[in-house]
């Protein structure tokens, strides 16, 4: 992992302009930071070396392709022991987006997309509650998305 002494003020600006559109092109950034695009390359690879880009991502509006439902799940788990079993089986739900495990009131808690309530049901019945090592599970439903971001580096 990156220390944090090896990411300069460059590296930052650079990463924060790629942050709002990740398909800018090298040379544009390279001409508003006035450094040669050769310069931008290198520092890309640099970071994707430290581990502090762990790749890039096209994100569509889900809404626009038919699902319409965001929900998060608090995940109560029998025991701790049986997190690396249920999160394995979990990966195979491809309606969980996020997962993560945590402190406090629920084990786990993850965000999934569901084309609608019924395709939740199914979803929360059929692949998430008879996991095994799954004791129960809460539901929230998502009403609107208001702030999603990334961490700002600058």
């Amino acid at each position: 992992m990156a220390q944090v002494s090896e990411i300069d003020n460059l590296d930052r600006r650079i990463l924060s302009m790629l942050m709002v559109d990740a398909t800018r092109a090298y040379t544009d950034i390279a001409k508003e930071l006035q450094v040669s695009g050769g310069t931008v390359h290198v520092r890309m690879k640099k970071l994707e070396d430290l581990g502090v880009i762990k790749g890039s991502h096209l994100f569509i509006n889900p809404n626009a392709v038919g699902y319409d439902i965001c929900a998060f799940i608090g995940i109560y788990l029998e025991k701790g022991s049986a997190y690396q079993t249920a999160v394995a089986q979990m990966r195979q739900v491809p309606e969980i987006v996020e997962m993560h495990y945590t402190t406090g009131q629920w084990s786990m808690f993850a965000k999934i997309i569901c084309r609608d309530t019924l395709h939740l049901r199914e979803v929360l019945n059929e692949k998430i509650q008879p996991i095994e090592g799954v004791e129960r599970t809460e539901t929230f439903i998502s009403l609107e998305e208001s702030i999603t971001r990334q961490v700002d580096i600058l």
